[in-house]
């Protein structure tokens, strides 16, 4: 699997309407910071990342921070770094940041949903 970037805010409406097909993933990520750049080689190592039927975006904090304050705004998650959110039917299924990323806790979510 590989990552989507999520560069824009019209990108939003694609995510939501995508999650009534399958969730969607998206990884709040600063390039700057090695606890982010540690999470995120463990997450990519995961049988989750590897395997699953969900979908990855990227959200790069540094390039695009006015983007991950509308996601933040949109999903009434407070903003993080690093950070994952899973939305399922438009709904925020998961949300977690720095060393509570779980993906085997995703999957588990993911089987009994």
């Amino acid at each position: 699997m590989s990552w989507l970037p999520l560069q824009s805010e019209a990108q939003w409406q694609e995510i939501l309407a995508a999650s009534h097909d399958s969730p969607q993933l998206i990884f709040k990520h600063s390039t700057r910071c090695s606890i982010s750049s540690m999470i995120l080689s463990r997450f990519e190592g995961s049988d989750l990342f590897q395997n699953a039927d969900i979908t990855c975006w990227m959200l790069d904090l540094i390039a695009y921070r006015e983007v991950s304050n509308f996601v933040a705004s949109e999903t009434q998650v407070w903003h993080e770094s690093p950070q994952c959110i899973v939305i399922d039917k438009s709904k925020v299924i998961y949300a977690e940041s720095h060393g509570s990323i779980d993906a085997k806790s995703i999957q588990t979510l993911m089987l009994n949903k």
